[in-house]
Parts: C-alpha cells; structure tokens; sequence
C-alpha cells in the first residue's frame, strides 16, 4: 500500500503541512525536524507522487546544467567532485538534475531558450563564467532563475558561489616571496573566464605587494590540463633567465608543470618551485606532493543549489551570494631558492 504525505505526518506527530515543507526543503522547517521526517519517511518507503506536485505547484522540480562541449569534462577531479555536491544536494530536496550538452558550439543559447520555453527546469546552475557572459544576460531577460559558478564581474547582482581567486594567488605569491623567490612565473587558463583573471590578478597583485616587476613573459596563457602545463613550462624554461618558481591556476596545469621540469633533469622544490589551485586528491599523491590552494569542490557543489533553491522558492526575492576564501596547502613542491 502506497504511504501518504498524512501517513509521515502521523508517524512524526507533525502536520501534513510541516512534513511536506520539510520534505521540499524548505528553509522555514527546523533542520532537527526536517532530518527527524526526512529519517522517517524513508523508514516508511514514502516516494513522492512527482507528477501530482508539479501539476499543484506549476514547477519541473528538476534543475538544469548544460555543460559546455569545450574542454570541460568529466573527468576533470574538480568538476566531478563539484558535480557529486549538486547531486548529493539535489536528492536531499527530492528534485532531479538534467544534465545535458549542446551539440553544436553556436546552439548553445538555442539550448539555453529551449529549455525556458518547454519549462522542463525550475532554474539552471551556470559553470565557467566569462566575462559579459550571454547566458547570464540571456536568463535575466527572461527572468528565469539561475545561479552561476563564478561571477561574471565585480558588481553580479545575480545568485553565485565562487572562491575569492585573487586571494588565494596573493597566498601562494606571499609563500614564494617568503622562501626567496623573486623570478615567479605564472600559468593561466584563457583569461575570458573570470576566475583565471582573478586569479592572474592576484598573482599581480602579489608581486605589487611585494615590490616585484611585473614581467608579461613570465605570464603563459594556455588551456586547462596536464598537457598545456606541460608546454607552457617549456616556454618558461627556454627564457633567457627562466623563473624559479610557476604559481598554477589549477592542479592539472601544476602536474604538467612539475612534469616538463623533471624530464629537465631539475628538481621540484629545489630548482623549481610550482604551486596549483584546487587540491584535488591527486595532488597529495603526486611526487613531490603538491603545494596548492585548497576548495572545498564537494561543499561549493552542494552551495550552488542550496543558493539556487532559495532563489527559486523566494521567487527570486533573495539572490544569495557565497564567496568562498581558499586556504594554502603547503607540501613539497616549493621550497627555497
């Protein structure tokens, strides 16, 4: 016999009403409580009847993240651990995730109107931002929900989780000021996406803050893995005067770095220092260890719906905005001069 919204209700001692705010994930439901009737409705096998409630309350109950078909994979550590947080999150408030891609690079926003059209989601969670980004233009003209990975500018008035980058490369600069380091070269992913030039920014700001030049030959803009790391290592190792230390934008572009100085014959942390960001597990388990900026992947993850249901369920009264401050995992990939 299928178990009823009024059967959970009678099992906690709660009214109906309560049970299903709590189940819907709505904020006003003590978490105690909310934990309390999620426990029991689960004890009871209570499945949602999800065609009833979206007929009562005209929503998909499913967000949507169209990731782009460039270069963002998968595969990528980081990514699959934010995308575990959204999916962990996303089954707590009992709604679905559509996943998709588009099939051409030009029909990306035609994808982006298809699904505000056909209203097959309550709102979409944007990743790799870039600057004047057209979805997030796009999505406001229309007054659909969204929340986004990373601001577009300094001034969003938008829903965003995003790492406080510019930060996080003062932090590393700071740390190879302090082991002596004065030649300190930087590699970045495509400047267009706002959380490479943040972070380029702060990879500036630090060497500003530090009365150091600013030297673009010692700035290399490559792609996002293991790969262009690689060749962009290359390139800073072949200078007439080479650095003695490379700050990463991420992990992978770090693992190619440490890669291209070892088939050199030097040592990383010896003869080069390297630092990434992210710490994605591998990153403790490459030799040396890596020296990287650490971001909670799986918590920002679950931050970005968090932020984007409130959006949705306040009707978009409240825009939440998270900034997340990166901590410096100090290992043995940077050392002194």
């Amino acid at each position: 016999m299928k178990v009823t919204l009024k059967d959970v209700a009678h099992a906690t001692g709660l009214s109906v009403t309560t049970v299903s705010r709590a189940l819907n994930g709505f904020d006003d439901v003590a978490i105690d409580t909310r934990e309390h009737i999620m426990a029991k409705a689960t004890q009871l096998g209570y499945a949602p009847n999800l065609n009833a409630r979206r007929l009562k309350t005209q929503r998909a109950d499913a967000f949507g993240l169209i990731v782009p078909n460039e270069d963002l994979r998968f595969s990528d550590p980081f990514f699959a651990d934010l995308l575990s947080g959204v999916i962990d999150q996303i089954a707590d408030y009992g709604l679905e995730l559509n996943i998709t891609t588009p099939t051409e690079k030009d029909a990306y926003l035609e994808l982006y109107l298809n699904y505000i059209r056909s209203r097959r989601v309550d709102g979409f969670i944007l990743v790799r931002t870039t600057a004047d980004d057209p979805r997030i233009a796009l999505l406001q003209d229309h007054n659909f929900p969204f929340v986004a990975f990373g601001r577009a500018d300094e001034t969003a008035d938008f829903s965003f989780v995003d790492e406080d980058g510019t930060d996080g490369f003062r932090q590393a600069v700071d740390h190879l000021v302090a082991l002596g380091h004065r030649r300190i070269a930087c590699i970045a992913e495509p400047r267009t996406l706002t959380k490479s030039r943040q972070r380029v920014q702060g990879y500036i700001d630090g060497l500003m803050s530090n009365a150091l030049p600013v030297d673009e030959s010692l700035i290399v803009e490559g792609r996002f893995r293991q790969r262009s790391g690689r060749e962009s290592t290359e390139q800073l190792l072949d200078l007439p005067n080479p650095p003695t230390a490379i700050v990463a934008v991420n992990d992978l572009l770090a693992i190619g770095a440490m890669s291209a100085i070892q088939d050199r014959g030097l040592t990383v942390g010896k003869d080069v220092s390297v630092t990434g960001f992210d710490d994605i597990t591998l990153s403790n388990y490459v030799s040396p260890a890596l020296t990287t900026l650490h971001m909670p992947a799986h918590d920002m993850g679950r931050q970005l719906c968090q932020n984007l249901h409130k959006v949705i369920t306040s009707n978009g009264k409240e825009r939440p905005q998270t900034i997340v401050v990166p901590k410096l995992i100090v290992r043995n990939s940077t050392g002194p001069v």
